[in-house]
């Protein structure tokens, strides 16, 4: 027998990106030589982390079910795999310290890295992963589109997916095979 997988923590991804794309605003608002500020993005990121993620009280009022050993495993997997992305792809211009170029590293990193929350939150990341790529690609493509526009637009997008995931999740399973974990062998 198989078990279909629940996605039914869409709504509290829906608050982080909603929180997220707002600290990228701020943080662009504030950029100056850096094009977004890192301390800025920095504390708001990691104030928003614990004050959703994190917080046990923020998750219980946001939860619409469990999250499976498989999901959680996940979830640490991915978080590993952003670092990773953004020291292979934003990192090499850290030394030169090319703005424009870590930026970009960062948001491609963050965009791919949504394709494995698509085994957390369903469909909706893998649409949010693309759309984010499209917009860091533009930005590496048109170098004399500003940052601060292709940021903007990163965090307009994520405020989207973020407000549908918050007020219109559908936690239910998903019938496709990915979806899936086996509950008994055969």
């Amino acid at each position: 027998m198989k078990e279909i997988l629940e996605f039914s923590h869409k709504k509290q991804c829906g608050l982080w990106l909603i929180l997220i794309g707002i600290v990228l605003i701020i943080a662009v608002i504030f950029g100056g030589k850096f094009l977004v500020n890192p301390f800025v993005f920095l504390i708001g990121y990691y104030a928003c982390f614990f004050g959703v993620n994190a917080n046990k009280k923020v998750r219980e009022k946001l939860s619409q079910g469990a999250v499976s050993p498989k999901q959680i495993k996940m979830i640490y997997f991915s978080i590993a795999a952003l670092f990773l992305l953004m020291f292979c792809i934003a990192g090499p211009f850290i030394p030169g310290w090319h703005w424009r170029q870590i930026w970009l590293g960062v948001l491609m990193a963050t965009a791919i890295h949504f394709f494995l929350w698509f085994f957390i939150h369903g469909w909706s990341m893998v649409v949010l992963g693309i759309v984010c790529i499209v917009i860091a690609t533009t930005g590496y493509v048109f170098p004399n589109i500003s940052v601060s526009v292709i940021c903007i637009a990163d965090a307009a997008v994520k405020l989207i997916c973020g407000v549908y995931l918050l007020f219109f999740p559908k936690p239910q399973g998903q019938g496709h095979p990915f979806c899936r974990r086996r509950t008994t062998p055969g």
